[in-house]
């Protein structure tokens, strides 16, 4: 096959891919409401069953672990079976393991249950990202891909405002919450269904004529296969090939500087309530009001990730964090007031970049294996957060000082990983941003320390 355009690379923004955008943005936001709700159930749990400290971190870490083994089996089984069919199958599955926690008796069923919530929403990640990504137009994939994960910061929102209205269940208040993310799986499930099969990845596995079918359906008649410039794929990728040259150093990469963006940002969520009580404020209000910053810094990040480019707002953001908190940690009787200011500087400064953890992958690599690298940043991604999120509440005994050092010297690693391997990718085509063409600018690749 030769490629004689660009046409969905060069496609100007239409109604289908602003609705694509707001389907796949279904996952990030219940990934971001599952993972905030549990702040807010651990006063009514305690009415039901014993919740020590080591539960809570447990309960808490197991969402983070079942994410680290959904994105990395998931994205590859994604990139071998397609991605519309999994776009339904994994929201099937997140609304079951949610409605199933409302009737747990136990310590250990949560962790169970919250270990395959992960898993559903760790396969989400690959699927939906991957199939937006390769039907988006590249002057806008930045800032479309971008706005699904500022989502995830609405998710977080709409879950203390959630927790709020479920007090009125009393003791059972803790089982709504946690049953709640099934209402939302369901209607994102919904809204997916009739999506058509990425035409890139049909090519990928040979199925022209399938592929032909979608870009017709998606961009009329008078368009077809021949029109997508997108490479034949050569030689069969597996999942090691993201694990070989000139690959490896990207997938580092990406999963470093996701690890060390989630870190800090899935243990404030995790334990947003105790976090801020330590700093001496209490209500609902205050967490609420911290979320909403996450979205408030996701705005000017989207309106800049396509004109200044991906690496430099990932380094303004890391900077800023790694210095403001470490300074701030290493003041001995900060009031309450100043601790909550540094949380708030945190969600803005973290929101204006954080949605490149689905960009950058989903433009680093080729069709055939998009959703598995991904996947595999997902997981390194939750794992490392997963510890941190146990470790948090022991952390909290010892202080916020601990708290924020911790986080300062995470986002001082994320900064020094985006110097040396930070590539840019901003308004290249798909094929040529991920190297699947053969004439590829070979400076992005050149900066990765000779990968």
């Amino acid at each position: 096959m030769t490629a004689t355009s660009h046409l969905i690379d060069d496609a100007p923004l239409t109604s289908f891919h602003k609705k694509l955008t707001v389907y796949s943005s279904g996952g990030p936001f219940v990934d971001g409401y599952a993972i905030a709700i549990i702040g807010f159930t651990w006063a009514t749990m305690s009415t039901s069953m014993d919740v020590t400290t080591t539960d809570k971190g447990l309960i808490a870490a197991a969402v983070l672990v079942g994410i680290f083994v959904g994105g990395g089996l998931f994205g590859w089984v994604t990139d071998k079976v397609g991605r519309h069919v999994m776009y339904i199958l994994d929201l099937l599955a997140l609304a079951l393991f949610s409605a199933l926690c409302f009737f747990a008796t136990e310590i250990w069923q949560l962790v169970v249950l919250r270990f395959l919530i992960g898993v559903a929403i760790g396969a989400d990640y690959p699927i939906a990202t991957s199939l937006l990504a390769e039907y988006l137009p590249a002057k806008y994939r930045g800032r479309m891909l971008g706005a699904t994960f500022v989502v995830w910061a609405v998710g977080a929102t709409v879950a203390p405002v959630v927790a709020i209205l479920a007090q009125a269940a009393g003791d059972d208040a803790w089982r709504w919450m946690l049953a709640s993310p099934a209402l939302f799986a369901m209607v994102t499930l919904l809204l997916r269904l009739g999506t058509p099969e990425s035409p890139r990845w049909l090519v990928a596995r040979g199925r022209v004529d399938e592929a032909d079918a979608s870009i017709k359906k998606v961009f009329g008649p008078e368009y077809g296969v021949k029109d997508l410039g997108e490479p034949e794929p050569e030689g069969t990728a597996t999942f090691a090939t993201v694990f070989k040259a000139p690959y490896l150093k990207r997938t580092l990469f990406v999963s470093l500087f996701w690890m060390c963006q989630v870190i800090p940002l899935l243990s404030i969520y995790s334990f947003s309530f105790d976090f801020i009580a330590k700093a001496g404020i209490t209500g609902n209000g205050a967490e609420v009001f911290l979320a909403a910053l996450f979205v408030v810094g996701g705005i000017p990040g989207l309106l800049l990730v396509d004109k200044i480019g991906r690496k430099a707002l990932l380094i303004y953001s890391f900077s800023a964090i790694a210095v403001v908190w470490g300074v701030a940690g290493l003041v001995p009787g900060l009031g309450a007031m100043a601790i909550f200011a540094v949380i708030c500087f945190f969600a803005v400064a973290s929101g204006t970049s954080n949605f490149l953890e689905v960009v950058y992958p989903n433009e680093l690599f080729p069709t055939e294996v998009r959703a598995t690298a991904v996947g595999i940043g997902t997981s390194a991604s939750r794992i490392g957060a997963a510890v941190a999120v146990y470790l948090m509440p022991f952390a909290l005994d010892r202080g916020v000082n601990w708290v924020l050092l911790a986080g300062a010297a995470v986002s001082a690693v994320g900064l020094l990983v985006t110097l040396a391997w930070g590539v840019e990718t901003a308004g290249r085509s798909l094929s040529d941003a991920s190297g699947g063409t053969k004439k590829a600018d070979p400076t992005p690749d050149s900066n990765l320390i000779g990968s």
